[in-house]
């Protein structure tokens, strides 16, 4: 795994997110690992346009309430919790 340099806050593509949301890039793993950890901020009512990872994706909040909704329930996520958001 490859810990990335500080890099500038990037915001987040209008076509992907409704709101202002913003990210950095904090880790990449090495090939032929696919994984990425970023640190996302959503400002207040800011929300993710509905799509899905192709091979996954864990949400874990480290600050805040945010709403992860699914098919069949909606998941409230809290400071320290994490959901598997494959689904």
């Amino acid at each position: 795994m490859e810990r990335l340099p500080k890099a500038p806050t990037t915001k987040a593509p209008a076509d992907a997110f409704t709101g202002d949301v913003y990210f950095d890039a904090t880790l990449r793993g090495v090939e032929p690992s696919r994984i990425r950890v970023y640190k996302v901020r959503f400002t207040p009512g800011a929300r993710t346009a509905w799509h899905k990872h192709t091979c996954g994706q864990t949400l874990h909040a480290t600050d805040g309430v945010g709403l992860v909704v699914t098919a069949e329930t909606v998941i409230v996520l809290r400071e320290g919790h994490s959901v598997d958001a494959t689904r």
